[in-house]
């Protein structure tokens, strides 16, 4: 069996890239295959070793790449999460001297590709591709941006899905009026000041709608920001006449519980302003518990709810917002229907499988190099 080292941003770290990593290296090592986990931090102070944490690279230390490569040398191939503001440099370019000294297979799991990058974006992500093993995207959206814009071998390039845990089956919260449903680290860009918009339009529904924000406010933006997002959220609810109808979770749901929340939900509502996210977790969440979704058109709902389990509306658009989700809660079967939608999909989407097509790519990788290797031997 080969043994994998994974370079990311990890738990008690709390975001996207953390959540993935801590997954995808649980489903890869499940079977006793040896593991082990270099965590990225930029907290100079924060540097405990939890379970499976081989090295910690704090981004604060000065050429730390070295020492977080020679840690993940110690495996047989290396999975490495990208995102431009997880490593050290400008634009996290500290990442691809550390590509460059790997002496072994990396796989490298692409969470952004910009459509307009900047030159010192392009030229980074080109260089990074060309260092790696094999370079993954979770959408064909981000493969073609990827393809089109960039100069990179298309042979380099496979498309895994995102994966998805399957909840505990816990009973969802008993609800007797309509709930909408927005979950994940908050701040500018999140977007719910359309959906509290959207909330006060919907206002002539008998029974009216609640509607839950739940999750803490993003690290960063608590750092440069405070809590002026989520209180200008409060008086915008209390503006509109809707603070009663709003239910704020300021807290990071387990599993479990996160579950039941999601289960509980009529809508889910993703009311992004990004329209360049290619990949979005929660989505593919909710689309896996079979939950109707109301999304702006960022490119991942663009691709995976067309014609699929969700409705699609433009940004920044609190009427059309209210509209999708009004037909949602009136329109007799419409709900079922797009729930429906989601059964040929949640297969791929279950955390096995998707670890499986990343082993059978290591596996490929690995196969690759023997045979170089044995003739350089010789």
């Amino acid at each position: 069996m080969l043994s994998y080292g994974f370079l990311s941003t990890h738990p008690p770290t709390r975001c996207g890239l953390a959540t993935f990593n801590s997954a995808l290296a649980a489903h890869l090592t499940a079977d006793g295959t040896r593991g082990g986990i270099v965590r990225v931090t930029d907290r100079g102070d924060d540097l405990r070793a939890g379970p499976g944490v081989v090295h910690t690279w704090s981004t604060r230390s000065q050429a730390g790449w070295r020492d977080a490569a020679t840690a993940l040398n110690a495996f047989d191939v290396v999975v490495v999460q990208h995102e431009y503001g997880i490593y050290p440099g400008a634009d996290g370019e500290d990442v691809l001297p550390l590509l460059r000294r790997l002496t072994v297979p990396s796989i490298v799991v692409l969470h952004t590709v910009l459509r307009r990058p900047s030159a010192r974006q392009k030229s980074l992500l080109e260089q990074i591709v060309t260092a790696a093993g094999a370079v993954v995207t979770m959408t064909d959206t981000a493969r073609d941006r990827l393809l089109v814009g960039y100069a990179v071998r298309p042979g380099k390039v496979t498309v895994i899905p995102h994966g998805v845990a399957e909840h505990v089956r816990v009973p969802a919260d008993r609800r007797t009026r309509p709930h909408l449903l927005t979950w994940g680290l908050l701040g500018p860009g999140k977007g719910v000041e359309w959906s509290l918009r959207a909330l006060a339009r919907l206002q002539d529904l008998d029974p009216t709608p609640t509607y839950t924000v739940a999750g803490r406010t993003h690290p960063k933006v608590v750092e440069h920001q405070g809590e002026a997002y989520r209180a200008g959220l409060h008086r915008l609810g209390a503006q509109l006449g809707i603070a009663h109808a709003v239910d704020y979770q300021d807290v990071y749901h387990d599993q479990v519980t996160l579950g039941r929340l999601i289960r509980s939900a009529d809508v889910v509502v993703l009311p992004y302003d990004s329209r360049e996210q290619v990949t979005s977790g929660v989505l593919i969440e909710a689309v896996a518990a079979g939950v109707p979704v109301v999304a702006t058109a960022f490119p991942h709902a663009v691709e995976l709810l067309t014609g699929g389990p969700g409705l699609v509306v433009p940004h920044q658009d609190p009427a059309a917002l209210a509209d999708a989700i009004r037909r949602i809660l009136t329109e007799p079967g419409l709900g079922a229907r797009l729930a429906g939608r989601v059964r040929p999909l949640a297969a791929d989407l279950r955390w096995p499988a998707v670890a499986a097509r990343y082993g059978a790519l290591a596996e490929r990788l690995v196969a690759a190099r023997r045979p170089a290797v044995s003739a350089a031997s010789a």
